[in-house]
């Protein structure tokens, strides 16, 4: 791998997992010694991020990591919402239907990984990610997963504000599990309802105050097939 392809993985991944916050300056001199490559193959990564929208360039500061305000979460899931309804359109119609099966009986169990506040968010967002890696491969379609690459990058960042909200976090296995039932039975509305359903209370969730998703309604409900 490249210097510069080495580098941009690491900021970037410190970006999403928010190992790096908003406003934090990418000083070339530190992150080139903390990432052991020259400043040239960094100055590389940085343009890439800047690029990305993950990093901005500020006045008298070089290079920071980008704010998260409320237009630009708007943004992305103005974006996503036609992107992951034709998704679980198209897996809902072309998808092994044991492998979302099996996914919803995971998220039915998710509680445990989240708990109430000390629970294993890390393993519940590697179940996330599962399930939208199946969904893509049920799509087989590699123009919507090419256009689906950015939007998921922000939208990594973005999931990580309601990691302290154990309340949503479960609302939200509710939802993914109604959303992977939908799949399993095959049923391609069904599954584009269930996921305009996870999509609206996910936004409201990040656009009103903390707690917002205890009292959003109840996921449309699916019977297992």
């Amino acid at each position: 791998m490249r210097a510069s392809d080495r580098a941009y993985a690491l900021l970037r991944a410190d970006i999403v997992e928010w190992r790096l916050a908003p406003g934090d300056v990418l000083a070339e001199v530190e992150q080139a010694a903390r990432l052991g490559v020259s400043r040239t193959p960094l100055r590389e990564a940085l343009s890439r991020l800047v690029a990305e929208g993950l990093a901005a360039p500020h006045a008298g500061r070089g290079v920071v990591v980008s704010a998260i305000s409320l237009e630009a979460v708007t943004d992305v899931f103005e974006v996503r919402l036609p992107l992951e309804c034709t998704a679980v359109r198209l897996a809902a119609v072309r998808g092994d239907r044991t492998v979302f099966t099996a996914l919803a009986d995971e998220f039915a169990r998710a509680g445990r990984l989240i708990g109430e506040g000390d629970g294993d968010h890390d393993a519940y967002y590697a179940l996330v990610a599962r399930l939208d890696r199946s969904i893509d491969d049920a799509a087989g379609n590699r123009y919507l997963l090419q256009a689906q690459k950015p939007v998921r990058t922000h939208l990594a960042r973005v999931r990580r504000l309601a990691r302290d909200h154990p309340a949503r976090l479960l609302a939200s296995a509710r939802e993914h599990e109604q959303i992977a039932l939908a799949l399993a039975s095959g049923n391609a509305d069904l599954a584009e309802a269930c996921m305009r359903v996870h999509l609206h209370h996910s936004l409201q969730h990040l656009l009103g105050p903390p707690g917002n998703a205890a009292t959003a309604p109840a996921p449309v409900p699916v019977h297992r097939p």
